[in-house]
């Protein structure tokens, strides 16, 4: 098992990321999370449209809680079908109920709690914490990964516009 060490922090300390680095051009890993209704899910159901996939260690964190909700109105703006995906460790009941209260509709929470599938498959599972990192990754139609981008201080937010952008470029093709 690849271990990154000191690659990303919280609250400035160093933590270890465990899994292999995903890179632009790479088939975007396939693996099994489960749906809010904790029906399994693979992520390569998702593919035949531009993907973002959203890495967050919990909704129930004000960037995580952000980030999301942003994301989740961005996609609506495009004039083409563009799937969001936000993936965490926390359980499903959470996640529906974070879904719920916040009334996001324009993308879907999946939980890697039970194996950390994902965490491991895009080498974002956080050792010390059982969380995953800050990360979005951007497949194409194909589930080629055409962009990926990890944020080095988790309780920072991402780069919309390099996300967005990415997904303009992909979806324009």
């Amino acid at each position: 098992m690849e271990e990154k060490e000191r690659i990303v922090t919280m609250g400035g300390n160093p933590l270890t990321l465990l899994g292999r680095e995903i890179k632009v051009g790479e088939k975007a890993p396939d693996c099994v999370l489960i749906d809010n209704d904790l029906a399994p899910v693979r992520l390569s159901s998702f593919w035949g449209q531009p993907c973002i996939i959203s890495s967050v260690p919990s909704l129930d964190t004000p960037v995580c809680d952000l980030e999301t909700k942003r994301f989740d109105a961005e996609v609506a703006r495009f004039d083409f079908e563009v799937t969001m995906l936000t993936i965490s460790m926390d359980l499903p009941f959470a996640q529906k109920r974070w879904c719920g209260a916040t009334g996001t509709g324009n993308s879907r929470t999946l939980s890697d709690h039970r194996e950390a599938a994902f965490g491991m498959a895009y080498g974002v599972l956080i050792k010390e914490l059982r969380l995953l990192a800050r990360a979005l990754f951007v497949a194409d139609n194909q589930g080629v990964v055409c962009y990926t981008q990890l944020v080095r201080e988790i309780s920072q937010e991402p780069d919309y516009d390099a996300v967005l952008a990415a997904v303009t470029k992909i979806g324009r093709r």
